[in-house]
Parts: C-alpha cells; structure tokens; sequence
C-alpha cells in the first residue's frame, strides 16, 4: 500500500500566477428579460434603501407624526 503526501501551500507563500486580461472583451450582450430582471432589482435596492432610511429617519425623533 502506498500513500500520497500533499504538500499546502499558503497563497501568499506560492508563486504568483499571471492574471487573466478583460482588455478588449467589450461589453457584455444581455437579452430583454436579463434588462428588465435587472432593472426591477435595482427598483427594489432603491426603494428597499429609502424605506431603511426613513425607519432610521423615525427612530431617530426627526420625523414628528401626529399619533
């Protein structure tokens, strides 16, 4: 029976490799459902950031509602 040693390696220790280049790939082509899948997250990161920021707004006391 013969066993295999594996030696590990840190990342920092080992040599470094070349990086891949995204020079000249352009843009990337996306279909109408990948456009509009898109923009309804951005809609909702937006309107989700605003509804934190007027929690935040009224937990804090600067927002005075009539209870």
């Amino acid at each position: 029976m013969t066993t295999t040693e594996y030696r590990v390696v840190h990342p920092l220790d080992d040599v470094q490799e070349e990086k891949c280049s995204t020079d000249g790939l352009g843009k990337i082509r996306m279909t109408r459902a990948v456009r509009i899948s898109l923009g309804v997250l951005r809609a909702y990161l937006i309107a989700m950031t605003l509804m934190l920021g007027y929690h935040v707004l009224d937990l804090s006391g600067l927002l005075h509602r009539a209870h």
